[in-house]
């Protein structure tokens, strides 16, 4: 199973679906919340979204969803990447509810070879994430640096850090 690619892989125009999508829990929403210190009660509290909200329910927290977008974009993008240098922009097209399933796909914009060092370049891609009805619900676009294969491979091929198996001395 491949895990992220080297700058020759990337084609613009490809277009990477991310698989399997997640189904988003209220328990996932609400320990996101609370790790992050966001206690607004529109994703915590159930009486405060039925009775106050256009919603009628609790909606998760925008940011737990592009962050589980961005997560699910790693082996097909930057599960090699040297760094993630830019998030350009990022919008919150429609709300996501406890239940929802979320799936995503990538699509690479652009790509340049870096100026400073040849080993390595920039990938530009655009992340849509939808849910289980089709129903767009985020997009960003972010700049990757990765690396080329010469970079890989002097650093040790497609699992760098990885050890050989030892197998143990046969026993008499």
């Amino acid at each position: 199973m491949q895990f992220g690619r080297s700058y020759e892989e990337f084609e613009v125009g490809a277009v990477y679906k991310h698989w399997p999508g997640k189904t988003v829990t209220e328990y996932d929403d609400h320990l996101f919340c609370l790790i992050t210190m966001n206690h607004h009660p529109l994703h915590l509290d159930a009486n405060y979204a039925e009775n106050t909200t256009q919603f009628g329910k609790n909606v998760v927290v925008g940011n737990y969803i592009y962050s589980l977008l961005l997560g699910m974009s790693v082996p097909d993008v930057s599960g090699k990447a040297i760094a993630n240098l830019e998030v350009e922009s990022l919008r919150h097209v429609a709300p996501t509810f406890h239940g929802d399933t979320i799936y995503g796909q990538t699509e690479v914009l652009d790509k340049w070879e870096s100026t400073s060092k040849d080993d390595r370049g920039v990938v530009h891609v655009e992340t849509k994430g939808y849910n289980q009805d089709g129903t767009l619900v985020c997009i960003f676009r972010r700049k990757v640096m990765v690396p080329k294969n010469s970079y890989l491979e002097a650093r040790g091929g497609e699992q760098p850090g990885r050890p050989e198996l030892v197998e143990p001395a046969p026993r008499d």
